[in-house]
């Protein structure tokens, strides 16, 4: 590895670090797949070659696409980065644990009220598959916590047998690894079902180009040049990976998915000056972030949908049908806990009630009426399309309001998916109904934090 990366690595706070595999109680059978869940960062709903960007190239992910199925009514629970990963760990919304931003320092959390890492103790997607006999990994970004805090507990302390990760305490992997990691750890487990939770970097600060991928774009102006590279390295990765799972015989046993944290960065206009650039560390910043939500309204951290409306793309040979685009079935991150489970067999523990639901007849193929409405909250409202604090999907109305309820919009989706038309005025029991459900969910979240999610440094 070239020591400059080691550098952007480290000081970025964007790196991983490796366990020992942890004993499980019992091998899986064969008759349950493996399961591969690739996460990316920021990356937007448009930003697929399938969904017609005129220069991104995503080859690999297309194919995925057109061998599986892709659904266009996923949302993910929140627009910005670690409480969206909290809701896949979990299956509950994140306030729940109280996580409404992404992990940074001590400081920056008891000003936000919020904890220091997620509660390992928490019932956990990756524990529950450890414990049925699945080898578990994590590679990729973590963010559960953050390289700032010291203490927090590692990824083996949440249901991973082994882990190379970044923005997390401890050693730090190099970004670019995480593909290779996984593919060493398909080939080590081959023989018995695994789960890797694979969270990539890209389209995330800082961009690290490689000159293969920006030769390839050479006819761009520079920062569509460096987006479109960054998104082809990490789509040549995946497709590493996906070519590997066929020649280890184990493409037809393994349920891979794709998808994003939140919408893409909402500072990459072509106006902002090269002097405006920011980034989370060494390496080009939010300049380059011109990525697409192919006209969903708002960014990340945004509650439309083009903040939580992201790429969700399912594919099990000979079970998910192939080449079906699902525009009507609505399903979000806190389903895929419970969903996964019944794709394995494991029966959620006693006591525990996920906020999402078992959707895997949809992965089927079958039709799903969704029986439970999504739920958001979104603490660091602002102005322009980030003004929404509150929102709730349920069938085909979601409504977004302020927390101090002075501004309450409604759209009918999906036939108003790029929310143009506000038809609170002509729907008011529906506004009035979704308005009461939102705040009677909002007062259900606990108030205080656990204690024992609290770093050391607070007492300094």
């Amino acid at each position: 590895m070239k020591p400059i990366l080691l550098t952007l690595c480290v000081l970025s706070a964007l790196c991983g670090s490796l366990s020992a595999d942890a004993p499980s109680s019992a091998k899986a059978s064969r008759d349950v797949p493996s399961i591969v869940f690739i996460f990316a960062d920021d990356w937007g709903w448009g930003d697929l070659g399938i969904h017609g960007h005129p220069y991104l190239k995503t080859p690999h992910l297309d194919r995925l696409a057109k061998e599986g199925t892709e659904f266009h009514q996923f949302t993910v629970n929140n627009p910005v980065c670690s409480p969206s990963r909290t809701a896949v760990m979990t299956g509950h919304y994140p306030a729940r644990h109280g996580v409404h931003g992404h992990f940074a320092t001590v400081e920056s959390h008891v000003k936000r009220r919020m904890p220091d890492w997620l509660d390992p103790k928490a019932t956990m997607l990756p524990r529950l598959l450890q414990g049925a006999g699945y080898a578990t990994a994590h590679f990729g970004k973590w963010h559960l916590s953050n390289i700032m805090v010291p203490d927090a507990p590692l990824p083996d302390s949440y249901g991973y047998g082994e882990h190379g990760v970044f923005n997390a305490p401890g050693p730090q992997m190099p970004v670019h690894d995480d593909c290779d990691r996984a593919i060493a750890f398909a080939e080590k487990h081959k023989d018995r079902p695994f789960f890797i939770n694979l969270w990539i970097h890209e389209t995330h600060t800082p961009h690290y180009p490689k000159k293969k991928y920006l030769a390839q774009f050479a006819e761009l102006g520079q920062q569509e040049q460096t987006y479109a590279a960054v998104v082809a390295h990490a789509d040549a990765r995946i497709g590493k990976l996906l070519s590997a799972l066929r020649r280890l015989g184990l493409e037809d046993d393994t349920l891979v998915l794709f998808s994003s944290d939140n919408g893409p960065e909402n500072t990459g206009s072509a106006s902002r000056k090269r002097s405006e650039d920011r980034s989370t560390g060494p390496g080009r910043g939010t300049f380059y972030s011109v990525g697409s939500t192919a006209g969903l309204k708002g960014r990340k951290r945004s509650l439309h949908d083009g903040g939580v409306g992201v790429p969700f793309i399912v594919r099990w040979p000979g079970k998910v049908p192939a080449g079906k685009v699902d525009k009507t079935t609505v399903l979000t991150a806190v389903d895929l806990l419970p969903t996964l489970c019944e794709v394995a067999g494991v029966k959620l523990p006693a006591g525990y009630e996920p906020d999402g639901q078992n959707m895997l007849p949809a992965f089927l193929g079958e039709p799903v009426v969704r029986a439970k409405p999504i739920f958001w909250e979104w603490r660091s409202a602002s102005r322009g399309d980030n003004w929404p604090g509150l929102a709730v999907r349920d069938g085909e109305w979601k409504l977004l309001m302020t927390a101090d309820r002075k501004r309450v919009e409604l759209y009918q989706l999906p036939a108003d998916r790029f929310e143009k038309s506000n038809v609170a005025k002509q729907y008011p029991e529906v506004r009035e109904r979704l308005q009461r459900a939102v705040l009677d969910w909002q007062a259900s979240l606990p108030e205080k934090i656990p204690t024992h999610c609290t770093s050391k440094l607070r007492n300094k």
